[in-house]
């Protein structure tokens, strides 16, 4: 009787863990759900004024959790659920890289957004280029291990570049092995570090060997705020636009609507194309948006011949929005105009 009751004992106790492990076991890849919607109107402030104007601009989210066994079973199950891996999601990063990244992408979403707003609304504004924004080192590099995702590089030997193409153009003079020293700031703090360049390819040049990226800032009279600390990644550009623009200028664009969309902002105007866009929809949708403003940008056509099932973001939002019923009008848009022509025009 007792061996008995130690067998039961053990079979629960064995159990137990089975479930744990499931519930709680973090594996190596995460889960893409839908995310929020989220009113703007909470987020961006100039001269700690807000959009009074009725409606709301929604920012929407994708969510995105650490998978579990349990977790990712159920995923293949439930409906806008993808599942991707660590490295599809954060390449060679780490988990704090990756964080540093996705902060730089929202600080630079917020700041071409305030260039495109100040310029449609006609106000005046400086644009500094700050550096050049390290955002990943080769294990290669003589750089690797000293210089770090996050360093601004603003000196390059005697010479400092106004932009990421002066940057690469000065190094694609040199030669292989020659020594530079580069010159950045990290946590606000300079440094330098020298080191031979190493050759890269394809196209076989000398190089530092980074991934990298612009570094600017645009200085206004106004005091521009957005509070976006618990919100990443640089799709926000289009929606942070244009409540910064009605802001500036006073002109009422969406007229008492719900207006979500999503789409990366260009210092041209131009909106570019993001990723879970599908998800989106489904926030936007669950949030009570009747408008969604969606990238039209095309696909490249050497990638659509490698991929030819991939789709534009305005087709992929339109094939969820349909798979949800959803009676948000989804609006194709390629710049910054044509969102602000459509809510002009459908007044």
């Amino acid at each position: 009787m007792t061996n008995k009751k130690n067998r039961i004992s053990l079979s629960v106790i064995v159990l137990a863990v089975l479930v744990l492990i499931s519930v709680l076991l973090p594996l190596p890849y995460y889960i893409e759900t839908p995310g929020s919607a989220e009113n703007i109107n909470e987020y961006v402030r100039v001269d700690n004024r807000e959009n009074t104007h009725p409606g709301a601009y929604y920012l929407t989210t994708v969510a995105i959790q650490r998978g579990t066994p349990l977790s990712l079973a159920m995923a293949k199950f439930l409906p806008f659920r993808e599942i991707i891996s660590k490295e599809e999601l954060m390449g060679e990063s780490d988990d704090q890289d990756y964080e540093r990244i996705s902060q730089y992408e929202m600080d630079s979403s917020e700041n071409m957004a305030k260039k495109v707003a100040f310029d449609l609304a006609k106000k005046k504004y400086s644009f500094q280029f700050q550096g050049v924004y390290v955002m990943g080192v080769m294990k290669d590099s003589s750089f690797y291990n000293q210089l770090a995702t996050g360093d601004i590089v603003y000196q390059i030997d005697n010479f400092k570049p106004q932009s990421s193409k002066e940057f690469i153009d000065y190094i694609k003079a040199k030669k292989v092995k020659d020594q530079i020293t580069v010159h950045y700031k990290r946590d606000g703090q300079t440094n330098q570090v020298s080191g031979p360049l190493i050759l890269l390819g394809e196209p076989k040049r000398p190089g530092i060997g980074i991934t990298l990226a612009d570094k600017t800032q645009i200085k206004t009279k106004e005091q521009v705020d957005f509070l976006t600390e618990e919100i990443g990644g640089p799709s926000g550009g289009l929606m942070f636009t244009l409540e910064l623009y009605e802001i500036l200028s006073g002109e009422d664009l969406r007229q008492g609507r719900q207006v979500a969309g999503t789409g990366t902002i260009e210092e041209d105007g131009k909106v570019g194309s993001i990723g879970g866009i599908d998800k989106k929809i489904v926030a936007a949708d669950k949030a009570g948006a009747s408008i969604f403003f969606a990238p039209s940008e095309p696909i490249n056509p050497e990638l659509k011949k490698m991929y030819p099932d991939l789709l534009t973001n305005y087709e992929e939002a339109k094939r969820a929005g349909k798979k949800i019923k959803t009676k948000m009008k989804i609006v194709p848009v390629s710049n910054i105009q044509e969102a602000m022509d459509y809510l002009k025009e459908s007044k």
